[in-house]
């Protein structure tokens, strides 16, 4: 590929609302180009990115046996109302009408389409396992669309959909798709970490998120250096302490703490370390008659370790509140505790309420709680003594930095991470919603076990970015980089030697299957390297007549510092042993 040929359209300038160094350096690089809020155009460079994302990702799903089709963008809402997601799922689905009043879907995802195509075309075990999968445009329309393509509104997706006979089968094809995610994501040169997700709803313990490495990445990581132990945050479990409660030794007081509403101001003030504090948090959940109205409400109290944060996951799976809960009104913690947010402990309530404590603060002695009384907390609580023992005692933290590992090899680590991958264990929750059945081999309907796999082939580009950039651009690994090497020649409308030397070297590479781009626009050397720099193609070859004369180009890959000196002659072998050819 020629210079001259292509669109290099690059910037000095990131636009003022890129946020993230992916969104400014994709825009700056001509990768992308913003149409609307969250809708981008995939100009020529960046779209050669994608292709090669979709390639390696096509290549091991074909290997591990999937098969790809097409569903369309545009879905009948009547698919969405069988599941009853047309109504539940909130404004991210965008629904639309046709000239004739019926409702459409712009799909986020294919889950009813898949479904309907299995209870149609698969009708006997005979015809079991299969997984359908699609690379594929999704649009969900997110609030606030941000971050360029890390959380846009339309996106490319690779999803994948398997069917089994039972639920052993269904783990044994999950597997399958988890293999290929590990080898799909070994070819992207990234660093990740394949980490145990939360299955939300449905349940099960087979879920898990591919999480490309990265300082400004939105999740947290939880790991442990010492073992294969990973999860993220939602799903890390912290272990409850091993030492029993110790006895009280300090007498309950009511000390005056004006001012002071959060845990961090009670510490300070009491010169007591953050840890000896219990923050309240109130929720409540609500039971509904037939039309949906509220019949009757609970509060509950939930106890934390001042430093510690509430889990939502982790809460939402308490009996009790696994139906569903929310935070309290004003009116309703006032009611139950007489006195507003910031001053609420589970001592002197003014109505009964259920009580669940974290494990760590089960085991507290002579901590310290809000005393229900504006501008006063509670020293010196203790259970037993001074308030019941917890309804119930559960973990509903999230992790920290430090603690131990579930697998007791070693104490935790965090990091933050981009998702770009999941695999999910589904069950029998569409199948049974639409009635995909098969029959077995006694002739009876069976529901179909299902997974589903998901890939976002356009975010997997701007999480590379986040994880590979310096001051002067993109560092792109080999296997997806838009041109692998880029033939820089100096003087080249001048030089006939130089001309031939860069033509011939790049037609070589272009027989070798190389994707190689030679910027034959004449620009000044200083400002064509800037712009493959800013691109980020991993190999550089200047060609000078300098050069030239002493036998010598210049190499460079975009990692390194420095340019090296490759015999004329040699430059071809050079660069084959360093693509690995």
């Amino acid at each position: 590929m020629k210079a001259s040929q292509f669109l290099v359209s690059t910037l000095k300038e990131a636009p003022a609302d890129a946020e993230v160094v992916s969104h400014k350096l994709m825009i700056r690089a001509g990768m992308i180009k913003k149409l609307g809020a969250g809708i981008y155009n995939y100009m020529p460079m960046g779209l050669r990115v994608i292709r090669k994302v979709e390639a390696i990702v096509r290549e091991e799903m074909d290997r591990a046996g999937a098969i790809e089709l097409t569903m369309p963008v545009v879905q009948p809402a009547e698919l969405w109302q069988e599941t009853g997601r047309f109504g539940k799922m909130g404004p991210e689905l965008l629904r639309i009408k046709d000239r004739h009043d019926r409702d459409f879907v712009i799909q986020p995802t294919s889950e009813e389409v898949v479904t309907d195509i299995a209870r149609q075309e698969l009708r006997s075990y005979k015809q079991l396992p299969k997984n359908l999968y699609q690379i594929q445009t999704k649009f969900r329309d997110e609030r606030r669309p941000r971050f360029g393509l890390m959380r846009g509104r339309e996106f490319i997706m690779k999803d994948a959909y398997s069917f089994d006979r039972d639920s052993v089968g269904a783990k044994a094809s999950y597997q399958v798709m988890a293999q290929a995610y590990r080898k799909i994501f070994d070819r992207f040169g990234l660093q990740y970490r394949a980490v145990a997700a939360d299955s939300g709803a449905i349940g099960g313990d087979l879920s898990e998120e591919f999480q490309v490495i990265a300082a400004t990445g939105e999740d947290a990581i939880v790991y442990c250096p010492q073992s294969d132990y990973a999860a993220n945050l939602e799903k890390a479990e912290a272990l409850p302490p091993q030492q029993p409660r110790a006895a009280a030794a300090q007498a309950l007081s009511k000390t005056p703490t004006p001012g002071r509403s959060t845990c961090e101001q009670v510490a300070e003030l009491l010169n007591l370390p953050l840890s000896r504090t219990v923050k309240s948090l109130v929720l409540a959940t609500d039971e509904v008659d037939a039309e949906g109205q509220v019949r009757k409400s609970h509060v509950w109290l939930l106890l934390v370790r001042g430093d510690h944060d509430m889990n939502e996951v982790k809460v939402g799976k308490v009996p009790g509140l696994d139906a569903g809960f929310r935070f309290a009104t004003v009116a309703e913690i006032e009611a139950h505790f007489g006195c507003k947010p910031g001053y609420l402990g589970p001592i002197g309530l003014k109505q009964p309420l259920k009580v669940v404590a974290d494990k760590e603060v089960a085991v507290m002695a002579d901590w310290v709680c809000g005393a229900n009384e504006v501008d006063h907390h509670l020293t010196g609580v203790n259970w037993g003594r001074d308030l019941p023992e917890p309804d119930l005692v559960c973990d509903i933290r999230n992790v920290v930095a430090g603690d131990p590992s579930p697998d007791g090899k070693g104490p935790l680590a965090i990091e933050r991470g981009i998702e770009v991958g999941h695999v999910f264990y589904l069950g029998t929750k569409y199948s049974r919603a639409m009635n995909a059945t098969f029959l077995d081999e006694n002739g009876k309907p069976q529901a179909m076990e299902m997974g589903c796999y998901g890939i976002g082939i356009t975010r997997l580009p701007a999480a590379a970015i986040e994880q590979n950039h310096d001051e002067r651009g993109i560092i792109w690994p080999d296997a997806i980089a838009p041109f692998t090497v880029v033939v820089c020649p100096i003087g080249m409308d001048r030089s006939a030697e130089v001309k031939a030397a860069a033509t011939q070297l790049h037609d070589q590479l272009a027989a070798l299957g190389v994707d190689v781009m030679l910027d034959d626009r004449g620009e000044r050397p200083g400002a064509m390297f800037a712009d493959w720099e800013l691109i980020g193609v991993p190999h550089r070859v200047v060609i000078s007549d300098r050069g030239l004369k002493e036998g010598q180009l210049e190499y460079q890959h975009r990692r390194e510092a420095a340019a090296s000196k490759v015999p004329a002659t040699e430059v071809l072998n050079f660069l084959k042993q360093r693509l690995g050819l």
